[in-house]
């Protein structure tokens, strides 16, 4: 149900063409779910076939599915929003909101560090290269270019934090009393209806798995 409306979205939004990169980056993990399981699930004895010293079972099949669309729906959901939220935007709407200065700024950071690395990891390797480092090849060739770049980028990345901790201090950041928030978003009475429908939902559903999982111990 989740991966059906999380794909419906993604098709109403237009973001279906950007959607692939992270459906084909997810795909080795969903393939090792559903060998794994179908073939190594512990206890099964419902053979379907035979290849080898393996053999595919039904239960397997079956959790390796649940498994495999558990994580199909919680990768799309996560690239849905990626997608179709910016970062500041929603920083910005969260602080207007009652969220404090040093919780928005430690989600900013959090949400936009793996961004920031693969770009800074990927002009490095460029720089590098243009060097005359050789960072493709067989393995020991890439073995020895793992140094080269490994160290240039922790270094940058600590020099970041230094930097950033020196302009937050000039602007001020520890200063006492609330921020003014200059930008207000759109947010409709539907969408006030639906977000707190949601929670409740969710609320409901943590509710229920948790009793009839301590209903089922002895």
């Amino acid at each position: 149900m989740v991966l059906v409306v999380m794909l419906g979205l993604v098709a109403w939004a237009g973001v279906f063409r950007r959607y692939l990169p992270y459906l084909i980056a997810t795909s080795a993990l969903l393939v090792s779910i559903l060998l794994i399981n179908t073939f190594l699930y512990p206890g099964a004895t419902d053979r379907i076939f035979v290849l080898g010293p393996l053999a595919a079972t039904g239960t397997g099949l079956v959790a390796a599915l649940q498994a495999a669309l558990r994580v199909l729906a919680f990768a799309t959901s996560v690239a849905l929003f990626a997608l179709t939220t910016r970062t500041d935007e929603l920083v910005d709407d969260l602080e207007r909101r009652g969220l404090g200065r040093r919780p928005a700024f430690i989600l900013t950071t959090a949400i936009g560090t793996v961004p920031r690395l693969a770009e800074r990891a990927r002009e490095i390797v460029e720089a590098q290269r243009s060097r005359g480092l050789n960072t493709e090849g067989g393995f020991r060739a890439r073995v020895r270019g793992v140094l080269p770049v490994a160290a240039p980028l922790v270094l940058s990345a600590l020099t970041e934090v230094e930097h950033r901790a020196m302009a937050l201090e000039a602007r001020a950041f520890t200063a006492p009393g609330r921020r003014t928030i200059l930008r207000a978003y759109p947010d409709s009475r539907a969408q006030r209806v639906l977000r707190w429908g949601l929670v409740l939902l969710t609320i409901v559903l943590l509710v229920s798995a948790f009793s009839g999982a301590l209903s089922s111990l002895p």
